[in-house]
């Protein structure tokens, strides 16, 4: 039988490892962060901006403008660089990409669809997105996508945006401090 490791968190012992700080936002931290932005690129008040997937989420009012958007993807580059080797550590170093779907509703949607694009170019609101370690990779075209909410059609304009950032974690790979070697011959 195969003994196995449980987590070590340390490479002087066998066994997984796990990062020792906990790296960027995730979940409810990251969601709160894009919420933020939304409302402050596109106008809509605070109120008008949620996550599309929540457990609990009031009913869209036809008549409502506001905006749904959600994290649709997490795409990560291919080869992480390991940096900074100390004797206790060493971080990993990867760049990651963040696809959302947005999406604006109600008889404005246009007008906040196209604020919130054209707000995207600002280097203002990119320094802002910045101080949270985010950058606007790309964007594509409002889509028109009209939806069916209690028999009433709602005007929707859908846009995707990729945002970029550099994920780092720092894992307890220990460094090669000595290692006892013998020579032979002259």
């Amino acid at each position: 039988m195969v003994e196995v490791f449980l987590m070590s968190n340390g490479s002087d012992k066998a066994g997984w490892l796990t990062p020792v700080t906990p790296g960027p936002e995730y979940d409810d931290d990251l969601e709160h962060v894009l919420r933020h932005w939304v409302c402050g690129v596109s106008g809509l008040p605070d109120d008008k901006v949620r996550s599309r997937w929540t457990s609990s989420q009031s009913p869209l009012l036809s008549e409502d403008n506001g905006c749904d958007f959600g994290i649709t993807g997490f795409i990560s580059d291919v080869s992480p660089a390991f940096e900074n080797q100390t004797e206790e550590s060493t971080e990993l170093w990867r760049y990651e990409e963040i696809e959302c779907l947005i999406s604006f509703y109600g008889p404005n949607c246009q007008r906040y669809g196209t604020c919130f694009r054209d707000g995207l170019t600002v280097s203002q609101n990119n320094d802002e997105l910045r101080r949270f370690g985010l950058s606007v990779d790309k964007y594509t075209r409002l889509t028109s996508l009209p939806e069916l909410i209690n028999n009433q059609w709602v005007h929707r304009y859908d846009m995707m945006i990729t945002l970029r950032r550099k994920v780092v974690r720092e894992y307890g790979v220990k460094s090669l401090v000595e290692a006892p070697v013998k020579f032979f011959g002259d």
